[in-house]
């Protein structure tokens, strides 16, 4: 079970193909889901236009921003492998008063490039393979990021297998780390 403070940020972390919008669709309502990939799809008219990547993450900013001054939950839908960029968005939810909470996807490589492959739009392969290696690289320091808490999925079965119960009342201040 993934307890979730109310208007917390939460960051979705894997590599393409780990099953993260899935996720999010199965979890989450879609008003408190912002998709990097949707971004792009607004700005350039195809989500895979990676040209578009920094207008997307632009405007994903400035909703987030408004998202956690309203107080609301906020789930960013992305890699989210970039620990710089990360790094952004945690900054953002503490500015607001929110606890950033990781979910990772920490599937195996072979599962990511299996999904990818079945897809209309696909990433390149090592794409995939330097996302997952950072995905591996970071994983046991992402709580010295500022998160408030840190799950991490280490196979299918796990990210099937989750249940998870947003909180009700306000936010009042982090909660405690946890890995599970």
């Amino acid at each position: 079970m993934i307890h979730l403070p109310p208007a917390a940020l939460v960051l979705l972390i894997g590599a393409s193909g780990s099953g993260k919008s899935t996720f999010a669709s199965r979890h989450f309502d879609h008003d408190a889901v912002v998709s990097s990939d949707r971004l792009r799809g607004l700005v350039a008219g195809d989500e895979s236009d990676q040209r578009a990547t920094d207008a997307a993450f632009a405007r994903l900013r400035e909703w987030l921003d408004a998202r956690l001054t309203a107080g609301g939950l906020a789930v960013v839908d992305a890699t989210n492998v970039d620990w710089m960029q990360r790094g952004e968005l945690i900054a953002l939810s503490h500015k607001h008063g929110r606890p950033a909470i990781a979910i990772v996807f920490n599937l195996p490589l072979e599962v990511c490039l299996a999904r990818n492959a079945t897809r209309s739009r696909t990433v390149h392969a090592s794409v995939i393979r330097r996302q997952v290696a950072q995905v591996t690289r970071d994983i046991d320091r992402l709580d010295l990021e500022g998160f408030a808490a840190v799950h991490v999925l280490g196979s299918v079965a796990d990210v099937d297998a989750v249940s998870l119960e947003i909180e009700k009342g306000p936010v009042t201040g982090p909660s405690r780390r946890s890995v599970s």
